[in-house]
């Protein structure tokens, strides 16, 4: 139900993150689905409209093209696009409804900050944080060969930084929101910042981005139910000035949220999705 993990930034990495989508032929979709959350290369795997898709988030180096070849082949998959991830709008510092418990200094002190580079060193740390990052110095300290106090420096330079993240995996049920959906919003390009604005303050929304394609914004969404999905999610956001057009597409299945452990390493570099 709940579960704490290491992030590096994907720019600190020299990575971009995209969103896949998939159609496969009907009971083809679990089954994909699993083998997508299996990988280490991608995350949030899950089963939206029914079980008729797929969709997930994957890491891959800027300024590489080929996202697609890299994930599985299938005939009973019969339709894919991907959208680069360009910029978080929404999300970026917790959920605004969970947060309601801390001050606004509080939410200052756990805000992520501007990306830096990582270094070759960080490759032993980084990917022991991805497994568990509540993993104890001590244990990190035994792992990498440093001492206790410098791992303990170096994991606070990365977070201080805005290179690593930790994310706190959890069952949004806990909250009284186990409807989850994701949304696709066309929004006029001369609004997206404003957009971008009105979300970040709705108390449902988890998680926004900027993206590539057809449609430019993803919009993840938690809340109570049905109801709450339309009165107080789906008939707002329409609502809202420069919002064209909504894909709702309810999800049924969350197969998996952060990249499973341990985390690959191309290039001599962790490849960790959000």
């Amino acid at each position: 139900m709940l579960r704490v993990v290491g992030v590096p930034n994907a720019r600190a990495l020299g990575r971009a993150d995209w969103l896949i989508r998939m159609r496969a032929v009907p009971h083809a979709a679990a089954g994909i689905a699993e083998v997508l959350a299996a990988r280490e290369d991608t995350s949030w795997v899950a089963l939206v409209s029914g079980g008729a898709e797929i969709t997930c988030t994957t890491r891959a180096t800027t300024g590489d093209a080929l996202v697609l070849p890299s994930l599985p082949r299938s005939p009973r998959i019969v339709d894919v696009t991907a959208q680069r991830l360009l910029r978080p709008v929404a999300g970026i510092g917790g959920w605004p409804a969970r947060l309601a418990a801390l001050t606004p200094d509080e939410v200052d002190e756990i805000r992520p900050c501007a990306g830096s580079t990582l270094t070759a060193t960080d490759q032993l740390l980084l990917p022991l944080l991805a497994r568990d990052g509540r993993t104890s110095y001590a244990a990190l300290a035994s792992a990498t060969g440093w001492s206790a106090p410098v791992v303990a420096r170096r994991v606070a330079e990365l977070r201080r930084s805005g290179a690593l993240s930790l994310h706190v995996d959890v069952e949004p049920g806990l909250f009284g929101a186990p409807q989850g959906s994701m949304l696709w919003l066309t929004v006029r390009p001369d609004a997206l910042a404003a957009v971008g604005e009105s979300l970040a303050r709705h108390p449902d929304v988890a998680f926004a981005a900027v993206t590539t394609g057809a449609t430019n914004l993803v919009v993840i969404v938690a809340c109570a139910d049905d109801d709450a999905l339309h009165d107080d999610v789906l008939v707002p956001i329409g609502r809202i000035d420069g919002v064209t057009h909504v894909d709702l597409a309810p999800i049924a299945r969350q197969i998996s949220r952060s990249a499973p452990a341990p985390c690959g390493v191309a290039a001599g570099v962790p490849t960790m999705a959000r």
